[in-house]
């Protein structure tokens, strides 16, 4: 039951009690059930607002999505290692055989003491001497030591 249904049968009750009107109990009761209508109304078109706020919010995300799919496309700014939104931790290096001299493309999920290169099969570490910028190994503590 709605809450006007509520405050409908209510009156209806009320009014089905033939309740004497020159008692104060009567009034009270006829003023009581007055004012839970009122309320009622109140509330009722107080639900029906945010309901329309509610849409006019959800309208005003996918507009904004839009602006910003339009003026940043698929860039992210976030780079956190916890990102969904995009592969930021995809970021690759380049490591040299050294046997054969070829290229091999790292990410930081690579393991750099167990490398196999793909030119020559080869088996390798990452062997750095600091002059390296990657995350894949430890180039940056082997200098402090």
């Amino acid at each position: 039951m709605t809450l006007t249904e509520r405050a409908a049968y209510l009156k209806g009750l009320a009014d089905g009690l033939a309740l004497d009107e020159s008692k104060p109990e009567a009034k009270l009761l006829k003023e009581v059930i007055s004012l839970i209508e009122d309320i009622t109304c109140d509330v009722t078109d107080m639900a029906e607002d945010i309901q329309d706020l509610g849409d006019y919010c959800e309208e005003l995300d996918d507009d904004l999505a839009a602006v910003e799919e339009e003026l940043y496309g698929d860039e992210c700014d976030c780079c956190d290692d916890d990102c969904d939104c995009c592969d930021c931790d995809d970021e690759e290096y380049e490591i040299e055989c050294p046997s054969c001299g070829a290229l091999l493309a790292l990410t930081e999920d690579d393991d750099p003491s167990d490398l196999v290169c793909p030119e020559c099969g080869e088996h390798f570490d990452c062997e750095c001497d600091g002059c390296c910028d990657c995350d894949c190994c430890d180039c940056d503590e082997d200098e402090d030591n």
